[in-house]
């Protein structure tokens, strides 16, 4: 469909000029609901996509269905992996197992390798538990070590959100670099075994070497905060936790692997593929995850699939926003102005993947939110990656860096971290923001690195 909006010839710009504009009119929008308005995400998107939809001149019958469309076919590939996901996390959370990764990983390293061994604590963890489940449930963990050590909170907590925060942006299954795959057609596995390359290299400079620079950051964690631990009689075994824990890893990486082994036999590739589907990985590791964490140890099964209500309670918001920005996106594309803005994009002079990661970038620092970010900017450069032919699990990873950038006022993980450790605004930005940027500027840097070697 072409743009044929009455509106470019009534301001006297040409079809494609208008479409530009129609777009920043929509993403603003989206940003004033959002930021100023506070409205909910998904009404946000909707509204949004209306406007956009509206001034891009498509035939009023057809927008209902262009926003269905887009709704129901992002949520329906996603819906079940993303809510396996918050089910997997929570169980991992109840049972104790991250937390007994983090005391095996501290006791390993010792007290003089503090920070290392909490930010494998916090990229090892985040990997099934999702981020602001995985804030609440270690920060207490880091809360007790100052009170044993006498170390700086701050600086002991930096490394461990740090690789909860790459996790969050970089590593499928989160919600975020889930649903990118999803709109770019990436390669679900590929895009893991990359996140991993880029997430290490940038985990080692925003996580210790960073928090080296804050030692004299002075905090009063909040004494409400201070407890939340399990005793060490209620943890699993290591093995079972660091096993159950990185089962999807383990499965979407074979899985990815043994796609790349020919075989001709019509049977056993269809096999192969059918266990690389990330829902079936998703629903082994589940049945493991409550076999070995839970019944196994004693634990009925009513008593297990009670906290699968809790957390998926707490995803239905996330479920929003990916809904709410596959409406935007489809009007983008139904209306004609997707494929545009990717041979404008395609004509600028910057590498699509520095243009991905920028536009996160400045979406990210108006709204807050990684995940509305992230997915907004899929929406805007989805044709760039087809026409540059850029790898796509490439561009998610930039655009994960991108949607986590200059994390400030606007974002609830900002106000989460100050309250926690009872810093000031400005410790605030010094630590957590430069932080969260760092993890930005080199995750891009490390993907482009990447990008030239593959």
């Amino acid at each position: 469909m072409s743009i044929t909006s009455p509106l470019a010839a009534l301001f006297g710009v040409t079809p494609a000029l208008w479409g530009m504009v129609a777009v920043g009119l929509s993403v603003g929008l989206l940003t004033l609901l959002i930021a100023w308005g506070k409205v909910q995400p998904l009404l946000a998107f909707v509204v949004a996509a209306l406007a956009a939809a509206l001034l891009l001149g498509m035939p009023l019958e057809t927008i209902p269905k262009s926003i269905d469309k887009g709704i129901g076919d992002l949520l329906g590939s996603l819906i079940v992996i993303v809510c396996l996901g918050a089910v997997f996390g929570k169980l991992i959370a109840d049972s104790g197992a991250a937390q007994r990764i983090a005391s095996y990983l501290i006791g390993v390293f010792g007290s003089a390798r503090m920070p290392v061994a909490l930010t494998l604590t916090g990229f090892v963890a985040g990997i099934p538990l999702y981020y602001n489940v995985g804030f609440v449930l270690l920060v207490p963990l880091v809360f007790s070590l100052v009170y044993q050590s006498g170390r700086p909170a701050v600086a002991l907590a930096i490394p461990l959100l740090a690789g909860l925060s790459i996790a969050h942006g970089f590593l499928p299954p989160h919600p975020s670099p889930t649903a990118l795959v999803a709109q770019f057609h990436a390669d679900m596995g590929r895009t893991l075994f990359y996140g991993m390359i880029v997430a290490v290299p940038t985990l080692i400079i925003a996580g210790p070497i960073f928090a080296m620079t804050l030692k004299r950051i002075h905090s009063e964690p909040a004494p409400m905060f201070r407890a939340g631990l399990l005793e060490e009689a209620q943890l699993p075994g290591v093995f079972n936790s660091f096993a159950t824990a990185l089962l999807p890893v383990w499965l979407l990486a074979s899985a990815t692997a043994l796609t790349l082994v020919p075989t001709s036999d019509p049977a056993l590739k269809s096999l192969i593929t059918f266990m690389a589907n990330p829902m079936i990985v998703m629903l082994i590791a589940l049945a493991v995850a409550l076999v070995t964490l839970g019944l196994a140890r004693g634990k009925s099964l009513p008593s297990l699939m009670s906290g699968a209500q809790d957390a998926l309670r707490d995803i239905a918001p996330i479920l929003l926003v990916i809904a709410g920005a596959g409406a935007l996106k489809q009007v983008l594309v139904d209306s004609g102005v997707s494929g545009e803005l990717g041979r404008q994009l395609g004509g600028l002079p910057v590498p699509p993947l520095v243009l991905g990661w920028l536009v996160a970038t400045l979406i990210r620092i108006c709204l807050g939110s990684a995940t509305v970010a992230g997915l907004t900017a899929a929406g805007i450069v989805a044709p760039l990656v087809q026409s540059s032919g850029i790898d796509p699990s490439l561009m998610v990873l930039a655009i994960g860096a991108g949607s986590l950038m200059c994390s400030h006022v606007n974002d609830s993980g900002f106000w989460m971290f100050k309250e926690y450790f009872g810093l000031s605004l400005k410790d605030t930005f010094r630590s957590w923001t430069l932080m969260e940027t760092l993890v930005g500027v080199f995750g891009l840097i490390f993907v482009l690195l990447l990008s030239i070697f593959i």
